[in-house]
């Protein structure tokens, strides 16, 4: 799974997606169920804002990206924050980051970008790996609802979605959301939190 194009995003300042801010979500999940300690991961951490955020609520952090100037940015505003997390340039569906399991997996729009159903499952299938017993991970997916647009986040359907996970982890809660807590016209997404499976998904039953 190469990636030069999200590099050069990085490499031109093409980033959209790269508010500068912790994610407004984020901080409501993490807030609302009072997590924090353990170990965290930020899968397609961009420049680090997330996780910085993460390891000062006292998550003991991990940050990947598969582009190598986004990790540059991420490890000098972590020098510069005098905050301790961690980052590396991870490929997340073609080996397992170090450190885990983790209590927290974040994923902000890195889920919604593969196009092909079995790399979405094979997405799902390596949170289900690295996430411990009890915990979370916490994905912002770009969704079909909302009027037509020419650009912004890949559409994914509920469908789409579970069809990724339900094999692998136990959805626990999934709601529509604008992706920009301070925008109201911001793309509309799906808030996903799930956790490991301690049992199997049952088949559907037919009648």
């Amino acid at each position: 799974m190469a990636h030069p194009e999200w590099d050069d995003c990085y490499r031109t300042g093409s980033l959209p997606w790269d508010t500068g801010e912790p994610d407004g979500h984020l901080v409501e999940v993490v807030r609302a169920r009072r997590l924090s300690g353990g170990r965290a991961l930020d899968v397609g951490c961009g420049t680090g804002t997330n996780a910085i955020w993460l390891a000062r609520q006292g998550f003991d952090t991990l940050g990947v990206d598969v582009a190598p100037t986004a990790i540059d940015r991420a490890a000098a505003k972590q020098r510069a924050a005098g905050v301790a997390c961690r980052f590396a340039v991870s490929d997340f569906l073609a080996a397992a980051p170090p450190g885990g399991p983790f209590d927290l997996v974040f994923d902000r729009g890195c889920f919604h970008v593969f196009d092909a159903a079995a790399d979405r499952d094979r997405f799902a299938a390596r949170v289900a790996e690295v996430l411990g017993p009890d915990g979370l991970w916490l994905s912002l997916i770009g969704s079909t609802e909302g009027p037509p647009r020419d650009e912004g986040p890949p559409r994914r359907s509920l469908r789409d979605v579970a069809a990724a996970i339900e094999p692998h982890l136990r959805v626990v809660e999934v709601r529509a959301i604008e992706l920009r807590v301070d925008e109201p016209t911001s793309p509309q997404a799906w808030l996903c939190v799930s956790r490991r499976r301690m049992t199997a998904a049952q088949p559907s039953t037919v009648r």
